[in-house]
């Protein structure tokens, strides 16, 4: 899979000692997706406006 065709592009990324955070967003919505790491697990939700809408990140 090359990086034109990944359907999930890394818009931010924060790192520690045992845990990372992420922004993911959709390359084919443009949903936006916060992926979080830690040494005891991890998850992903999506990220939402103050009206509860999801954020939308354009190209």
């Amino acid at each position: 899979m090359t990086e034109s065709t990944k359907r999930f592009q890394v818009v931010h990324e924060e790192k520690q000692i045992g845990e990372f955070t992420r922004i993911l967003r959709d390359t084919e919505t443009g949903v936006c997706y916060l992926y979080v790491w830690t040494m005891s697990g991890g998850g992903v939700t999506v990220l939402v406006n103050p009206d509860g809408s999801p954020v939308v990140h354009g190209d």
